[in-house]
């Protein structure tokens, strides 16, 4: 079993935001995974399916951004999967718009759905795939709750087309055997071996 949880903010404000990328790319998998159904379960948006003869359990918590932890905790324990059969999509500030990048563990790196997840699932040994949508102009929080810009949205299908192949070869190959090939065509080096309750948007 995969577990594949894109993190976002729920409701209509929020749907086309920088901070939902996550939320778009599992959208996108559930689409090419035809006639999946999205259930309300543990604080989250559930859908099941089958890959590449493998049950995977895509996850929109509904929670705020920085409580995504408490909803994933209650997924993760419900199917007992073990976070090798994990994968976090989000957004990325310190990324150029477009560049994906994969670790298979490491920390936060201040993105506050991340934090929650380590925090609450027990450790920072979570794979993870990020999607870059730079830094703009204006403060971080405003930069990820904003909309697109035209230029960017006019590329965002295809950044999710690649985000959610990635995902497809993480659940063929596993990530060790991927996340040199996908960092490298982000420009980067061969990667390392692996080694209160407020609610916010951000």
């Amino acid at each position: 079993m995969r577990i594949v949880i894109g993190l976002g903010n729920p409701g209509r404000d929020y749907a086309a935001t920088r901070h939902n990328v996550g939320y778009m790319v599992v959208d996108e998998l559930a689409r090419r995974g035809g006639g999946t159904t999205w259930r309300k379960r543990f604080r989250s948006e559930i859908a099941e399916l089958v890959v590449n003869d493998q049950k995977w359990v895509l996850v929109k918590p509904q929670t705020f951004m920085n409580l995504s932890g408490h909803a994933a905790r209650e997924v993760v324990n419900w199917y007992h999967v073990p976070h090798d059969n994990l994968l976090v999509i989000h957004d990325d500030l310190d990324l150029p718009f477009g560049i994906l990048r994969l670790r298979a563990r490491g920390s936060a790196g201040g993105h506050n759905g991340m934090k929650s997840l380590i925090e609450l699932l027990g450790g920072s040994e979570i794979s993870r795939l990020k999607v870059g949508v730079g830094r703009g102009r204006s403060n971080a929080t405003a930069h990820v709750l904003a909309r697109f810009s035209p230029e960017e949205e006019k590329e965002l299908e295809e950044i999710i087309e690649r985000a959610s192949n990635v995902v497809l070869d993480w659940s063929r190959r596993g990530i060790l055997n991927i996340m040199n090939e996908i960092n490298q065509r982000a420009g980067e080096g061969p990667a390392p071996s692996p080694g209160s309750e407020t609610r916010c948007a951000g």
